[in-house]
């Protein structure tokens, strides 16, 4: 059996991205210290965020840069006591190239106190 607190997190989060609520996540699901990191760098942020006001940063510059036609989180699907991970399904258009592409992550995200603490993003590879 699961901890309650991550299967709720997770369940939360899942929703969250599901229904365009991410800034509600954000508020609610994240710690004040946590850390982003992505598999490439992000605009000029690079690969590391660390704090939630940096991670809400993030988040800005990526709706301002892109286009989000659609969003989709596939899961939760846990992982010990405090660990799980969301499939997300992007279909974005690049507004200064104009370039439109669909893209598939995997996000791992690590609960602790009740809060994701930590989130790890893994990319599919672009062909």
């Amino acid at each position: 059996m699961f901890p309650q607190d991550l299967t709720d997190v997770a369940d939360k989060l899942t929703d969250c991205c599901n229904s365009g609520r991410e800034a509600e996540a954000l508020d609610s699901l994240y710690a004040q210290d946590c850390v982003s990191v992505e598999a490439l760098p992000m605009g000029e942020a690079g690969r590391e965020t660390q704090g939630l006001e940096g991670i809400r940063g993030k988040h800005e510059w990526w709706y301002g840069a892109h286009d989000v036609h659609s969003v989709s989180a596939e899961g939760p699907f846990l992982f010990g006591d405090d660990q799980f991970s969301l499939v997300f399904d992007m279909d974005v258009t690049n507004k200064e190239t104009g370039e439109r592409m669909r893209a598939k992550e995997v996000g791992v995200y690590t609960v602790k106190d009740g809060k994701i603490a930590r989130e790890e993003f893994f990319y599919s590879p672009m062909g």
